[in-house]
């Protein structure tokens, strides 16, 4: 028996395009027979678009709209998303995903994580409301000594392996090799997979 279909998917907890596509990539998964690789990527999002301090108009318009746009797709889900506060630097929550899969519970701690900060509930900063995240998720205790050795460490090596890849934003998937940049190119990898054939499930 041949083994599943790898897809390999890039997140951010405190992207709201990535949040909404939660769901698109659960039902992937139970559509198709592959094996979906959640991993997270954390974009430096001031040397992205500019620190708030350097942003025009223009930019402030765009910023607006994809706030708007990603809310249209949550309350289709019944999703809360609240803008933030400020700009976030991710590290700490996307290296809690890695903690929660050596531990067994990453779908609890998904979506928890994504949930809480999006009602303004978590901060995605802080060790100690991350930590607490997670335990709440069914992870053990450890998660400090986690980030400040292996599970960061892995955290930045993803990074500079999505970026050698021609990663740039999220949510990205990637089925051999083939990026689909947004939630709303699923639909497009939906029929990359009917192409390669790869079985469905039911």
């Amino acid at each position: 028996m041949s083994s599943p279909a790898k897809v390999v998917l890039w997140t951010d907890y405190v992207s709201p395009y990535a949040f909404v596509a939660k769901a698109w990539a659960y039902q992937l998964e139970a559509d198709y027979e592959i094996d979906l690789e959640w991993r997270p990527y954390t974009l430096d999002i001031a040397s992205f678009q500019g620190s708030v301090e350097q942003r025009d108009p223009h930019h402030w318009r765009r910023v607006r709209y994809a706030y708007m746009d990603a809310r249209r797709f949550a309350n289709k889900q019944g999703l809360v998303l609240m803008g933030p506060k400020k700009i976030y630097y991710a590290r700490t929550i996307n290296a809690g995903m890695l903690y929660a899969q050596q531990h067994g519970v990453f779908r609890a701690y998904n979506d928890l994580a994504f949930d809480r900060f999006w009602r303004r509930d978590l901060d995605p900063e802080s060790v100690d409301a991350v930590r607490g995240a997670l335990e709440e998720a069914g992870a053990p205790p450890g998660f400090a000594d986690f980030l400040a050795g292996e599970g960061g460490a892995r955290h930045d090596a993803l990074r500079i392996e999505a970026e050698a890849s021609g990663i740039f934003g999220v949510p990205s998937f990637v089925l051999d090799g083939e990026i689909f940049w947004g939630g709303d190119r699923v639909f497009l990898l939906r029929e990359r997979l009917d192409e390669k054939a790869v079985p469905r499930r039911g």
